[in-house]
């Protein structure tokens, strides 16, 4: 096991982070969407996501056991520095998007880590959300273009935006009670 998050602890960090995604699009719209119709070009939130992704990646390089493959741990702890800095000098498009991916998919696995083995029905709320933060990330990292579609599909009539944000509530609402309650 890499991460040691329980179950409970796991709920409570999947809830409030769709609380503190989806709670501003409700009690301010406006600012809200505009917000998000800003953050995919946005370099100063590229840097800062993609800072946090270079630091917990290479926190996980630093400490996980690699068995036969610890001889890659040096040069690839050279290499994630460099890398950083390269991406940030010739990536320009949507940095803050594939930044995001990344975070979503480093995210997703100590949700499901915390998840293995327990018998819970109510899990599976963590485990989809995990499945979801995997499938987004691989689509933003890749095809960042597609994050700026959603939310201007999103934000392009006040009740779709609304019954998405409405959607994110009451889902972290249920993952926080959940953990209240059955973790």
């Amino acid at each position: 096991m890499i991460y040691d998050l329980s179950l409970r602890a796991a709920g409570f960090i999947a809830g409030l982070f769709l609380l503190l995604a989806s709670l501003p699009g409700l009690l301010m719209p406006q600012a809200a969407s505009a917000w998000f119709r800003a953050l995919p070009r946005s370099r100063l939130m590229g840097v800062l996501l993609l800072t946090i992704a270079l630091l917990w990646s290479f926190w996980l390089l630093w400490t996980m056991e690699m068995g036969e493959f610890s001889s890659f741990r040096k040069p690839l702890l050279v290499a994630l520095p460099v890398g950083y800095f390269l991406v940030l000098r010739f990536v320009n498009e949507f940095l803050a998007v594939r930044a995001l991916g990344i975070l979503f998919l480093l995210g997703a696995e100590p949700l499901l880590e915390a998840a293995f083995l327990r018998y819970e029905s109510s899990r599976l709320l963590v485990t989809v959300f995990a499945y979801i933060l995997i499938v987004a990330g691989l689509f933003w990292v890749t095809m960042p273009y597609l994050l700026r579609d959603h939310i201007q599909w999103s934000t392009r009539e006040t009740g779709r935006w609304r019954a998405v944000n409405i959607i994110g509530v009451l889902y972290g609402a249920v993952i926080l009670f959940c953990a209240l309650t059955r973790y």
